[in-house]
């Protein structure tokens, strides 16, 4: 639409809550065009960042500018639920071409300007614009023409989304919006942020996205902001050999420290040395000490082991579920075993949750015949779930509750092991984080030793780490997995099978996580409505793959191996590398030239690694495929 020469300045700025500071003499520079994601953990301040962008709380000190006439969006709440069409909201939100449009002259000069200004944002394509962007976060055209007020909370986000995406500001804030998309809906949102004609800030924690949608990082840690250019992965390298150059300065500098401390020690009697000590002290006043680097505490996740049962642990043929005498899934025959770990694909409204209530037992089969292992325990993660949790009761009262009779010391242990400490412990659960509160409820989920975990969004909230973390214990964990989620990266680290629900049923899908992707978009080109249908009948079109021979699994099998070597190869020369930047001695003076060799050479092996390990996880998705 409109264009403006955007360039945003975070110029010195300081902000307090409380008198707790969130930030202090924090600066940066966005270059006009630039999508960005922000980051930070929880509670680092980047909701109130982009409220200080907004003037909608003042600076302490330091300011921030942005060209005169630019135009800042955001989702801020939902869109009400009026009686006005989903496609007449997001068109209301181009106030320029609404009020062009509801303008009445007769002056024949006006009309001239109007019908000029009307081409030039763009107004005539303007309807098939928002319906695009309605149609791409999950509206189909029925549902586009219907009332705000027949939709959900949730739904009516989106619409929010959709409204200020058409009206295309010049510098766009998003908080977190794939915490209310599927995943279907989040990889619309990375591609279209992509394409985006003006400048983007990301609030999220969603590493596929930050992967793909981005150009720069801006990290919000310890009050100051720092700008990487790159997408998320080549910032974590980036940061990874900042702080352990910080690390080897800062050892560096202590030793220096020492070293003019133990003069002036052994010296300050002495009267010939006493001016050579006083002037060693004032040098160590006035030094600027190096932090160490400390190492994020990691953000743990510790699931119970379940004892092994006998296969399939479910086991569904001719199945029919649905609500009262509405049919919602059928001819359904799925069988789990206890080493699963699936991944349900599909648009919003096709199934999964009534998938997963089945198979947690909260929904009966309408027809067809369903087996369960006996005694077999299932755990539960809803979103829905966090909000339904007692928020004047701390998380030990929760377990208590669960748990009564069992000593105090063996559930504080249990807390700990998902990362709620002493305080959190004895905090209510009202002033807990969201993050804080996900945990709580992902341990209530598993406190039984489940054999199977059924997780519907168990990221929303969770930072990074959080996320990694959760990888690493569902990866531990002993039981079958079933997972919903618009969280790429996680998917594509825990899930070994897809099922896609679509067309009232649910079938094995052959292709990976990339294909599906793909499929989408392109499928979202393609221009049909209808929810998840084209995605449906491409999976069910692909033909059976043809059976390897024994020498190509052999070979393939090889292939696995060398990369696997390849990989633990270049892991050693990063270990000797480190080392090597790890030594104070790099950093004197004159050897500044040797350094910069030292970590060019770090970065270019971190670049081969990366390498490395994406082809290694290629041979490995051969082999797997080859072997089904």
């Amino acid at each position: 639409m409109r264009h403006t020469a955007l360039m945003l300045r975070i110029n010195d700025i300081s902000y307090s809550v409380e008198g707790r500071p969130l930030l202090a003499g924090a600066s940066a520079v966005i270059p006009e065009g630039h999508k960005v994601g922000l980051i930070g953990a929880n509670g680092a301040g980047k909701t109130t960042l982009f409220k200080l962008i907004r003037k909608e709380l003042l600076l302490d000190g330091g300011d921030i500018s942005l060209p005169t006439k630019a135009r800042i969006g955001g989702v801020a709440q939902e869109v009400p639920a009026s009686a006005t069409s989903l496609i007449e909201t997001v068109l209301a939100a181009d106030t320029e071409r609404a009020s062009l449009l509801a303008e009445e002259t007769e002056d024949p000069n006006r009309i001239a300007e109007i019908q000029t200004r009307l081409a030039d944002i763009n107004a005539w394509s303007a309807e098939a614009r928002a319906a695009s962007i309605l149609k791409g976060l999950g509206f189909d055209d029925k549902e586009q023409l219907m009332p705000c007020s027949d939709f959900s909370g949730g739904w009516r986000m989106r619409v929010a989304l959709a409204a200020v995406l058409f009206s295309q500001p010049d510098l766009l804030l998003l908080d977190e919006p794939t915490n209310y998309l599927d995943l279907e809906g989040a990889l619309w949102l990375e591609a279209y942020l992509a394409k985006y004609p003006h400048t983007v800030i990301i609030i999220s924690h969603d590493r596929g996205l930050l992967n793909r949608a981005v150009e720069g990082i801006l990290h919000l840690e310890e009050r100051n902001l720092t700008f990487y250019s790159g997408p998320y992965d080549q910032f974590a390298r980036q940061r990874a050999e900042r702080r352990a150059v910080q690390a080897a300065m800062a050892k560096k500098q202590q030793a220096r420290k020492d070293h003019m401390q133990a003069f002036v020690d052994r010296f300050k009697a002495k009267a010939s040395k006493a001016k050579q000590a006083q002037s060693r002290l004032k040098m160590i006043e006035k030094m600027d000490m190096i932090a160490a680097p400390e190492e994020a505490a990691k953000r743990v996740f510790t699931f119970p082991e379940p004892e092994e049962m006998s296969p399939p642990i479910i086991n569904i043929e001719g199945g029919t579920t649905g609500y009262g005498d509405t049919v919602v899934l059928s001819k359904l025959n799925l069988r789990i075993d206890q080493d699963d770990r699936i991944a349900l694909l599909g648009k919003n409204g096709q199934g999964k949750s009534t998938l997963s209530k089945l198979l947690s037992d909260r929904l009966a089969l309408m027809s067809g015949k369903m087996n369960r292992s006996t005694k077999l325990r299932i755990g539960y993660f809803a979103q829905h779930q966090v909000d339904e949790l007692f928020v004047d009761e701390t998380p030990l009262q929760h377990l208590q509750t669960m748990r009564p009779g069992v000593m105090q010391s063996k559930l504080r242990a249990n807390l700990a092991g998902f990362g709620l400490g002493p305080d959190q412990a004895e905090t209510v659960v009202g002033r807990l984080s969201g993050g804080q509160k996900a945990r709580l409820s992902l341990l209530l989920a598993t406190l039984d030793a489940p054999h199977m975990l059924i997780l519907d969004e168990p990221t929303n909230h969770l930072d990074i780490e959080s996320r990694e973390a959760l990888v690493e214990a569902l990866t531990a964990y002993t039981g079958a997995v079933i997972l919903v989620s618009h969280d790429m990266h996680l998917l594509s680290m825990v899930a070994d099978r897809l099922w896609l629900v679509s067309d009232g049923t649910v079938q094995p899908y052959d292709d990976d996580l990339e294909s599906y992707r793909k499929l989408l978009l392109s499928s979202d080109k393609g221009g049909k409505s209808n929810k998840g249908g084209k995605a449906g009948q491409a999976a069910q079109a692909a033909p059976a793959p043809k059976k390897a021979s024994r020498e190509e699994l052999l070979a393939l099998k090889a292939e696995a191996r060398k990369s696997e070597a390849r990989v633990t190869k270049i892991n050693e020369m990063r270990d000797k590398l480190a080392k090597k930047l790890a030594d104070p001695a790099l950093y004197e003076d004159s050897k500044l030239g040797e350094m910069e060799v030292w970590q060019k050479k770090y970065a270019e092996v971190m670049e081969a690694l990366d390498r490395a390990e994406s082809l290694w996880m290629q041979a490995l998705e051969k082999l797997e495929k080859a072997q089904k």
